[in-house]
């Protein structure tokens, strides 16, 4: 499922226009980006929570040359599935 197919998803799930629905869904976006660049944690109860996790610096290797780089550090985001939602996709 990609944006444009969530939007019309929520738009008839909801009874919204496929305006307000995008909306919506911007917003969502929006503001779980802001609170991830903070360092909150962003919990939706029996659909799951979203969190960001240091990876630290790391060697790696070039697959075509064999030869190592250096991987910075970084901060990644991590979802972790609530009991509801795994749950349904069963």
């Amino acid at each position: 499922m990609n944006k444009a197919q969530l939007i019309d998803a929520m738009a008839s799930e909801a009874s919204l226009t496929k305006a307000d629905a995008k909306r919506a869904l911007d917003a969502f976006i929006t503001s779980t980006s802001g609170a991830l660049k903070q360092g909150d944690r962003v919990a939706l109860v029996g659909f799951g929570s979203f969190s960001i996790s240091k990876r630290n610096a790391r060697t790696g290797r070039n697959p075509q040359t064999g030869k190592e780089i250096k991987i910075a550090a970084k901060n990644v985001v991590k979802f972790k599935a609530g009991s509801e939602l795994s749950t349904n996709v069963q």
